[in-house]
Protein backbone atom coordinates (compact mmCIF):
# COMPACT_ATOMS: atom_id res chain seq x y z
CA UNK A 1 0.00 0.00 0.00
CA UNK A 2 1.59 3.47 -0.87
CA UNK A 3 2.02 6.01 1.60
CA UNK A 4 -0.32 8.54 2.28
CA UNK A 5 0.07 12.55 2.93
CA UNK A 6 -2.15 14.75 5.25
CA UNK A 7 -1.02 18.38 6.10
CA UNK A 8 -1.65 19.45 9.47
CA UNK A 9 -2.20 22.98 9.43
CA UNK A 10 -2.26 25.66 11.62
CA UNK A 11 -5.03 26.30 13.60
CA UNK A 12 -5.82 30.24 14.68
CA UNK A 13 -8.03 30.79 17.53
CA UNK A 14 -9.94 34.00 15.80
CA UNK A 15 -11.93 34.65 19.40
CA UNK A 16 -11.12 31.89 22.49
CA UNK A 17 -13.44 32.34 25.31
CA UNK A 18 -13.13 31.12 29.10
CA UNK A 19 -16.30 30.38 30.22
CA UNK A 20 -15.42 28.96 33.56
CA UNK A 21 -13.67 25.67 35.31
CA UNK A 22 -16.29 22.84 35.43
CA UNK A 23 -15.91 20.69 38.62
CA UNK A 24 -14.07 17.78 36.82
CA UNK A 25 -10.86 20.72 37.01
CA UNK A 26 -11.76 21.36 32.86
CA UNK A 27 -12.47 24.30 31.05
CA UNK A 28 -15.32 25.57 29.76
CA UNK A 29 -14.61 27.09 26.01
CA UNK A 30 -15.90 29.09 23.39
CA UNK A 31 -13.80 29.63 20.28
CA UNK A 32 -13.75 30.44 16.87
CA UNK A 33 -11.23 28.65 14.90
CA UNK A 34 -10.19 28.89 11.30
CA UNK A 35 -6.81 27.92 9.86
CA UNK A 36 -3.60 28.93 8.08
CA UNK A 37 -2.62 27.42 4.46
CA UNK A 38 0.90 26.58 6.51
CA UNK A 39 1.52 23.86 8.76
CA UNK A 40 3.50 20.49 9.47
CA UNK A 41 3.17 17.66 6.67
CA UNK A 42 2.69 14.14 7.77
CA UNK A 43 4.08 10.88 5.46
CA UNK A 44 2.42 7.66 7.13
CA UNK A 45 2.98 4.16 5.50
CA UNK A 46 1.83 0.89 7.15
CA UNK A 47 4.52 -1.24 8.87
CA UNK A 48 5.50 -4.23 10.65
CA UNK A 49 5.98 -1.54 14.08
CA UNK A 50 5.76 1.72 15.11
CA UNK A 51 8.32 4.58 14.07
CA UNK A 52 8.82 8.00 13.50
CA UNK A 53 11.23 10.10 11.47
CA UNK A 54 10.67 13.86 12.71
CA UNK A 55 12.29 16.56 10.32
CA UNK A 56 12.15 19.97 9.14
CA UNK A 57 13.18 23.21 11.39
CA UNK A 58 11.56 22.51 14.49
CA UNK A 59 12.33 18.85 14.66
CA UNK A 60 14.61 19.41 17.57
CA UNK A 61 11.67 20.29 19.68
CA UNK A 62 9.43 17.63 19.54
CA UNK A 63 10.17 13.91 21.26
CA UNK A 64 10.58 11.52 17.99
CA UNK A 65 9.46 8.49 20.45
CA UNK A 66 6.66 6.72 21.45
CA UNK A 67 6.22 10.38 23.81
CA UNK A 68 4.95 12.31 21.02
CA UNK A 69 1.23 12.62 21.04
CA UNK A 70 1.15 11.32 17.53
CA UNK A 71 0.98 7.89 19.47
CA UNK A 72 -1.46 8.70 21.72
CA UNK A 73 -3.69 9.16 18.84
CA UNK A 74 -2.44 6.22 17.25
CA UNK A 75 -3.75 4.05 20.37
CA UNK A 76 -7.19 6.12 20.16
CA UNK A 77 -7.73 5.22 17.04
CA UNK A 78 -6.80 1.39 17.25
CA UNK A 79 -9.06 1.09 20.30
CA UNK A 80 -12.09 2.14 17.62
CA UNK A 81 -11.02 0.37 14.76
CA UNK A 82 -8.22 -1.78 13.52
CA UNK A 83 -5.92 -0.04 12.15
CA UNK A 84 -2.13 -0.60 11.39
CA UNK A 85 1.04 -0.62 12.62
CA UNK A 86 2.75 2.70 10.66
CA UNK A 87 6.10 4.52 9.76
CA UNK A 88 5.21 8.33 9.87
CA UNK A 89 7.53 10.76 8.79
CA UNK A 90 6.91 14.32 10.11
CA UNK A 91 8.35 17.66 9.02
CA UNK A 92 7.48 19.54 11.61
CA UNK A 93 7.35 23.33 10.57
CA UNK A 94 5.30 24.84 13.23
CA UNK A 95 6.96 26.38 16.52
CA UNK A 96 6.23 23.89 19.79
CA UNK A 97 3.50 25.24 22.60
CA UNK A 98 2.83 28.31 20.21
CA UNK A 99 -1.26 28.68 20.55
CA UNK A 100 -1.81 27.67 16.67
CA UNK A 101 -2.05 23.44 17.51
CA UNK A 102 0.62 21.85 16.37
CA UNK A 103 0.93 18.82 18.32
CA UNK A 104 -3.26 18.60 18.09
CA UNK A 105 -2.97 19.21 14.54
CA UNK A 106 -0.25 16.44 14.01
CA UNK A 107 -2.73 14.01 15.97
CA UNK A 108 -5.39 14.95 13.90
CA UNK A 109 -3.28 14.75 10.78
CA UNK A 110 -2.60 10.60 11.73
CA UNK A 111 -6.42 9.69 12.67
CA UNK A 112 -7.18 10.84 8.98
CA UNK A 113 -4.43 9.02 7.57
CA UNK A 114 -5.24 5.84 9.52
CA UNK A 115 -8.73 6.20 8.45
CA UNK A 116 -7.38 6.69 4.71
CA UNK A 117 -5.71 3.53 5.36
CA UNK A 118 -8.26 1.57 6.87
CA UNK A 119 -10.56 2.63 4.22
CA UNK A 120 -13.22 3.70 7.28
CA UNK A 121 -14.81 6.64 8.91
CA UNK A 122 -15.70 7.79 12.33
CA UNK A 123 -18.98 8.90 13.44
CA UNK A 124 -20.07 12.15 14.76
CA UNK A 125 -19.72 10.80 18.61
CA UNK A 126 -15.67 9.07 17.31
CA UNK A 127 -14.91 12.74 16.39
CA UNK A 128 -15.91 14.77 19.74
CA UNK A 129 -14.27 11.35 21.20
CA UNK A 130 -10.91 12.82 20.07
CA UNK A 131 -11.13 15.43 22.28
CA UNK A 132 -9.36 12.50 24.73
CA UNK A 133 -6.14 13.15 22.72
CA UNK A 134 -6.32 16.63 22.99
CA UNK A 135 -8.92 19.68 23.31
CA UNK A 136 -7.55 20.60 19.92
CA UNK A 137 -7.59 17.63 18.34
CA UNK A 138 -11.38 17.63 17.21
CA UNK A 139 -11.65 20.71 15.32
CA UNK A 140 -7.79 19.69 14.13
CA UNK A 141 -9.37 16.78 12.82
CA UNK A 142 -12.44 18.48 10.90
CA UNK A 143 -10.22 21.31 10.05
CA UNK A 144 -12.58 23.42 8.52
CA UNK A 145 -13.66 26.98 9.84
CA UNK A 146 -15.53 25.64 13.47
CA UNK A 147 -17.35 26.93 16.80
CA UNK A 148 -15.99 25.00 19.24
CA UNK A 149 -17.13 24.31 22.83
CA UNK A 150 -16.91 22.54 26.03
CA UNK A 151 -13.70 20.98 26.11
CA UNK A 152 -13.13 20.77 22.57
CA UNK A 153 -15.31 17.94 21.70
CA UNK A 154 -18.38 20.04 20.31
CA UNK A 155 -18.08 21.17 17.21
CA UNK A 156 -19.99 23.11 14.69
CA UNK A 157 -19.21 24.37 11.51
CA UNK A 158 -19.56 27.47 10.22
CA UNK A 159 -20.55 29.09 6.79
CA UNK A 160 -19.54 32.50 7.47
CA UNK A 161 -16.86 34.54 4.71
CA UNK A 162 -13.64 34.30 6.86
CA UNK A 163 -10.56 37.28 6.47
CA UNK A 164 -8.49 36.51 3.36
CA UNK A 165 -5.39 36.60 5.00
CA UNK A 166 -3.20 36.89 8.50
CA UNK A 167 0.49 37.52 9.28
CA UNK A 168 1.13 34.80 12.11
CA UNK A 169 4.26 35.75 14.46
CA UNK A 170 5.75 33.84 17.32
CA UNK A 171 8.68 35.50 19.62
CA UNK A 172 9.88 31.31 19.79
CA UNK A 173 9.43 31.23 23.09
CA UNK A 174 7.11 28.53 24.26
CA UNK A 175 4.54 29.16 26.37
CA UNK A 176 2.76 26.31 27.68
CA UNK A 177 -1.11 25.78 27.67
CA UNK A 178 -1.01 24.14 31.47
CA UNK A 179 0.97 27.15 32.74
CA UNK A 180 -1.30 29.93 31.35
CA UNK A 181 -4.27 28.34 32.79
CA UNK A 182 -2.88 28.28 35.80
CA UNK A 183 -2.05 32.04 36.00
CA UNK A 184 -5.74 32.50 35.10
CA UNK A 185 -6.43 31.08 38.78
CA UNK A 186 -9.62 29.95 37.86
CA UNK A 187 -10.99 27.51 40.51
CA UNK A 188 -13.16 24.34 40.40
CA UNK A 189 -17.12 25.34 39.39
CA UNK A 190 -16.14 28.98 38.52
CA UNK A 191 -17.81 30.98 35.85
CA UNK A 192 -17.08 33.52 33.77
CA UNK A 193 -18.92 35.80 31.09
CA UNK A 194 -19.72 34.26 28.25
CA UNK A 195 -18.83 35.03 24.75
CA UNK A 196 -19.75 38.59 24.10
CA UNK A 197 -17.11 39.76 21.38
CA UNK A 198 -13.73 38.62 19.40
CA UNK A 199 -11.44 38.69 21.76
CA UNK A 200 -8.86 35.84 23.65
CA UNK A 201 -9.31 35.17 27.43
CA UNK A 202 -6.15 33.80 28.04
CA UNK A 203 -4.04 36.79 26.62
CA UNK A 204 -3.41 38.27 30.11
CA UNK A 205 -2.30 34.76 32.01
CA UNK A 206 -0.47 34.10 29.07
CA UNK A 207 1.81 37.18 28.88
CA UNK A 208 2.21 36.65 32.75
CA UNK A 209 3.79 33.51 31.88
CA UNK A 210 5.69 34.62 28.67
CA UNK A 211 6.06 38.43 28.71
CA UNK A 212 7.67 38.16 25.19
CA UNK A 213 3.98 37.85 24.03
CA UNK A 214 3.10 41.60 24.65
CA UNK A 215 6.51 42.78 22.58
CA UNK A 216 4.80 40.37 19.61
CA UNK A 217 1.47 41.79 20.02
CA UNK A 218 2.65 45.81 20.36
CA UNK A 219 4.93 44.84 16.79
CA UNK A 220 1.42 43.69 15.40
CA UNK A 221 -0.10 46.94 16.49
CA UNK A 222 2.00 49.18 14.93
CA UNK A 223 1.33 48.02 11.55
CA UNK A 224 -1.80 48.52 9.22
CA UNK A 225 -3.31 44.48 10.30
CA UNK A 226 -6.61 44.65 12.30
CA UNK A 227 -7.63 43.28 14.63
CA UNK A 228 -4.52 41.93 16.29
CA UNK A 229 -4.91 38.85 18.65
CA UNK A 230 -3.31 35.94 20.51
CA UNK A 231 -3.80 33.01 19.32
CA UNK A 232 -4.69 29.83 21.86
CA UNK A 233 -2.62 30.13 24.74
CA UNK A 234 0.16 31.74 22.63
CA UNK A 235 3.05 32.79 22.12
CA UNK A 236 1.69 33.12 18.66
CA UNK A 237 -0.04 36.21 17.47
CA UNK A 238 -1.69 37.18 14.66
CA UNK A 239 -2.92 40.14 12.27
CA UNK A 240 -5.60 40.31 9.99
CA UNK A 241 -5.04 41.70 6.95
CA UNK A 242 -7.09 42.48 3.73
CA UNK A 243 -5.48 40.38 1.11
CA UNK A 244 -2.07 38.05 0.95
CA UNK A 245 -0.24 40.68 -0.83
CA UNK A 246 -0.80 42.88 2.30
CA UNK A 247 0.47 40.32 4.80
CA UNK A 248 3.02 39.39 2.89
CA UNK A 249 4.68 42.88 2.82
CA UNK A 250 3.43 43.07 6.43
CA UNK A 251 5.30 40.08 7.24
CA UNK A 252 8.59 41.15 5.35
CA UNK A 253 8.55 44.30 7.58
CA UNK A 254 8.32 42.49 10.42
CA UNK A 255 11.08 39.76 10.34
CA UNK A 256 13.66 42.51 9.02
CA UNK A 257 12.80 44.55 12.14
CA UNK A 258 12.66 41.09 14.37
CA UNK A 259 15.07 38.44 12.59
CA UNK A 260 14.79 36.37 16.20
CA UNK A 261 11.08 35.78 15.52
CA UNK A 262 9.05 33.49 13.52
CA UNK A 263 7.06 35.71 11.16
CA UNK A 264 4.80 33.73 8.42
CA UNK A 265 2.15 35.36 6.22
CA UNK A 266 -0.48 32.78 5.14
CA UNK A 267 -4.27 32.63 3.75
CA UNK A 268 -7.07 31.79 6.03
CA UNK A 269 -9.67 28.95 5.69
Amino acid sequence: MQPVVEAARAKINLALHVLGRRADGYHELDSIVAFADLGDRLTVAPASANALLVEGPFAADVPADEGNIIWKAWAHVRGLLDVPFVSVILEKNLPVASGIGGGSADAAALVRALLRLAGARLSEAQVAGLAAIGADVPVCFVGKPCRMEGIGEKISVLSEQLPPALVLVNPLAPCGTAEVFKAMGLKPGEVLATRADLRNDMTAAAVQVQPRIADVLSALEKTALWPVRMSGSGASCFGIANSLEEAEAVAAKLSAAHPAWWVKAARLG
